[in-house]
């Protein structure tokens, strides 16, 4: 007999849960959405009103519906912890939108007072289980490039003030280029070479204010708080040593995503923050393109929460789990603190590689 799908309930209405809605109502066979919430009442019902059989609630009622399991977090950064903290209370599992907190003193307590619960915490990204990366990791496993030496990883843009309505939050406590995509990076690489164990990094604050010309607020001038280049060096548990630089102060580049370096070649990774792209290995022969081993390959935002409902279901770990996002965001920190203390920083947390995804799945199934 099937399991019975695992009810969610979504709070936070922006932009990115039409993504999770569409993936959660249609694709993942094993999840219903039961409710959605906003503080923006409206919001809640404009989401609601487009899914028949989700309805609009506010947050306090949505976490007193004793049927919904799990709550997908999609609020701002800020909030994440309280929400979560919430959730977690109420008895239920929780996935978070990245960071999985501001802190690490929140992380950590997300994580004990869930294991206290008796409930599952996890976190965004999840496009590290769409087919790009997952084919990825198969050919590492199998050694096609060798034993991984090194690594590299670039996300280099010129800032969001040019095209975002409201890109303040990004040059504010919580933002910068790392906490905003360093997660997608980081994650991708975990999932790859496994956890790391020390970092050094250098930043810098490169303009100490920008100036919006996005509309509607165009000209205005905004104080910069976070750093905007970061660049960080990793050394790996397996031994292998990465290099990651994250900047909002590049106007232009011809660099990677991600390369990763092994004994008998190299391998380029697509983009983190897609599900598919091409992959593509060179063994010193010329670059080859490598076929897709793994479905979703399209947006699949949300597999990480249908990924947490199959855990619940068959006792098992889940992928994007609260450990290895509070590595990612132990990481983070730590190439902060590194430049400001001028050495290196030992990290105290560490996680398993994510289990890869069986090849051979059907649309809609995670097992």
């Amino acid at each position: 007999m099937p399991h019975q799908k695992v009810k969610v309930g979504i709070i936070g209405c922006g932009n990115i849960v039409d993504i999770y809605l569409k993936n959660l109502c249609n694709v993942f066979k094993n999840v219903e959405v039961a409710a959605c919430a906003d503080l923006i009442m409206d919001r809640a019902l404009a989401k609601a009103d487009e899914r028949p059989g989700v309805r609009a609630c506010t947050t306090t009622e949505l976490l007193r519906d004793k049927g919904i399991e799990i709550v997908v977090n999609l609020t701002i950064p800020k909030a994440h912890y309280e929400v979560a903290l919430a959730a977690i209370k109420a008895g239920k599992s929780v996935h978070n939108e990245k960071p999985l907190a501001l802190t690490r003193k929140e992380g950590k307590a997300l994580l004990e007072k869930a294991k206290a619960k008796g409930v599952l915490v996890g976190g965004a990204p999840d496009t590290f289980m769409g087919a790009g990366l997952q084919t990825c990791r198969k050919l590492i496993d199998e050694g096609i490039i060798g034993e991984p030496v090194a690594a590299t990883a670039f996300m280099l843009c010129p800032g969001h003030e040019s095209w975002h309505p409201d890109p303040e939050f990004y040059y504010q406590i919580g933002g910068g280029p790392m906490f905003d995509m360093g997660p997608y990076y980081l994650t991708a690489l975990i999932h790859l070479l496994g956890p790391v164990k020390r970092v050094t990094g250098a930043t810098r604050i490169s303009f100490p204010t920008r100036t919006i010309t996005s509309k509607p607020k165009y000209g205005k001038v905004i104080n910069v708080e976070v750093p905007t280049h970061v660049a960080g060096l990793m050394d790996f548990a397996s031994g292998a040593i990465g290099t990651i630089v994250t900047s909002f102060d590049v106007k232009a580049h011809g660099l990677p995503h991600i390369e990763i370096y092994g004994g008998k070649g190299t391998m380029r990774v697509p983009d983190p923050n897609n599900f598919g792209g091409k992959v593509e290995v060179n063994t010193g022969g010329g670059w080859t393109e490598m076929p897709l081993a793994h479905i979703y390959a399209e947006n699949s935002r949300g597999i990480g929460v249908a990924d947490m409902a199959a855990a619940l279901r068959g006792g098992r770990k889940h992928r994007a789990n609260g450990e290895m996002a509070y590595h990612v965001l132990d990481i983070m920190h730590a190439i902060h603190d590194s430049s400001k203390a001028g050495k290196h920083v030992e990290i105290k947390s560490t996680c398993e590689r994510p289990a890869p995804l069986p090849v051979g799945l059907t649309p809609g199934m995670i097992d």
